[in-house]
């Protein structure tokens, strides 16, 4: 079995150089423009959350759900730092588009948190909420990193996998968040 080895120059992106034009074709391609568009909405919504966890911390009674925002907002200033960079790669501005879809969500974890008592229930409550974004996340960074990949932008593709992997461990924290004390105290309590 012969093992061929790709030889093709590397770009500063991570990007195979394209002699053929093909880089420049996929470039200006209809993918592209609908990968530069996701992640205005992404970056967007990151920003978004940098102002809305805050206000989910202050409202959270539980520990333990306090210290997963906490981080998370700390992971989410590094995403938009990541956003950035992947902007720089591609040459294009780092500027936000609107994202209706995490203004919904944002708009829904407020009227949680105004519609629920303090204690246990809100905690149960800010927890579906930021689940929530989470999935909204993790769904966009995984077909962000997959457009990056057919695109061709290696380096790109990595930063946008380092983000969704963190994504789903912050999914995860709040779901043991949820079931090693918040769910158990919300249900045994009396309204």
């Amino acid at each position: 079995m012969e093992n061929k080895k790709n030889t093709s120059p590397k770009s500063a992106s991570g990007s195979e150089s394209a002699g053929s034009g093909k880089k420049s074709a996929m470039q200006s391609s209809q993918l592209m423009k609908l990968f530069e568009d996701q992640l205005k909405d992404i970056y967007w919504a990151e920003n978004a959350l940098i102002k809305a966890i805050p206000k989910m911390i202050k409202n959270a009674t539980s520990e333990d759900l306090n210290q997963a925002l906490t981080s998370h907002l700390e992971e989410t200033k590094g995403h938009l730092s990541r956003l950035v960079e992947v902007f720089s790669l591609i040459k294009v501005k780092a500027e936000g588009k609107k994202c209706d879809a995490m203004e919904g969500l944002i708009e829904e974890a407020s009227g949680i948190m105004e519609d629920c008592e303090k204690g246990s229930m809100r905690d149960a409550g800010i927890i579906s909420a930021a689940q929530k974004v989470e999935h909204y996340e993790i769904a966009t960074y995984g077909t962000l990193r997959q457009f990056a990949e057919t695109l061709g932008l290696e380096k790109v593709a990595e930063l946008l996998e380092s983000t969704l992997q963190e994504e789903k461990e912050a999914d995860l924290k709040l779901s043991d968040v949820a079931m090693d004390a918040v769910n158990i105290e919300a249900a045994e309590e009396v309204s």
